[in-house]
């Protein structure tokens, strides 16, 4: 597994920035800490910087790429690598529950997933993995870092919204560590940071119907300067007789994520 990565140009369409940088490599791999026989999603492993150590770690490496003339380095790159396989598709479509084992699909947690996500798809990839919460030990990515002061927000504060909501409900959320742009080819034009999500086991707050749970955070935030009230008046009309716990003249990142399940549950009792 010698050979030079390909002279590929980054694609401005697959949002690519290439880790070039040997220190921040490693502290990646420092907080991913692979493990022999792990099972590890690596999502657009791009020209292998991280690859290349979680091959060598003996984990079992399943990567996930896109660009067809990286797909195409890759594939030789690691052909004597009996524990990495190569995945040609989007990871928005893509099935993680294939990876598992045949009729294993009630056995608990049993992936990591990490990944340099592209800056203009980490939001729907993140709601995509949160299907498969129950089946993920812990998730480190590469985002944006404006995206990872999101995930990691507290109420009442300008950067806490839906995402926030969302990945908390689901995930212990810890920012890790800032990256700058220099250590990617090319640089980009914003800071990036690490983040790990670690899907919670039991959710102390467990929401009665998750599709009610969604309609509620997302129709919250859709006009965040008006109250929720506003922002509720369809679900209101729906549900006329919902027993309300929360003060609807409140803002939506006022509530903790507790309370935004309280006010879903409510609606769903109704």
């Amino acid at each position: 597994m010698s050979q030079s990565p390909p002279a590929h140009r980054a694609r401005k369409r697959f949002g690519q920035n290439f880790l070039h940088d040997p220190g921040i490599i490693q502290r990646i791999i420092d907080a991913i800490y692979p493990m022999p026989d792990q099972l590890i999603v690596e999502i657009g492993p791009g020209q292998a910087a991280l690859t290349e150590f979680l091959v060598a770690s003996g984990a079992r490496v399943n990567a996930i790429e896109l660009d067809r003339d990286l797909a195409d380095w890759l594939e030789p790159h690691f052909a004597s690598a009996s524990n990495f396989q190569l995945h040609r598709s989007d990871i928005l479509k893509f099935d993680l529950n294939t990876l598992l084992p045949s009729g294993d699909s009630n056995a608990g947690q049993s992936m990591r997933v990490i990944g340099n996500l592209p800056y203009n798809i980490s939001t729907p990839c993140l709601f995509h993995l949160l299907k498969y919460a129950d089946r993920i030990e812990d998730m480190i990515f590469m985002l944006q870092k404006e995206v990872v002061q999101r995930l990691a927000a507290e109420p009442g504060t300008g950067q806490y919204g839906r995402l926030s909501v969302m990945i908390q409900y689901h995930c212990q959320v810890d920012a890790l560590f800032d990256v700058p742009p220099g250590a990617f080819n090319p640089p980009p034009k914003v800071t990036s940071a690490i983040v790990r999500l670690r899907p919670r086991q039991h959710i102390t707050h467990p929401a009665q119907d998750p599709a009610m749970f969604q309609t509620v955070v997302r129709e919250s935030f859709s006009q965040r300067r008006k109250t929720l009230r506003n922002c509720l008046k369809p679900l209101l009309k729906q549900h006329p007789e919902a027993d309300l716990p929360i003060d609807l003249s409140r803002r939506a990142e006022t509530l903790k994520v507790e309370e935004f399940v309280q006010l879903s549950n409510a609606f769903s009792q109704s």
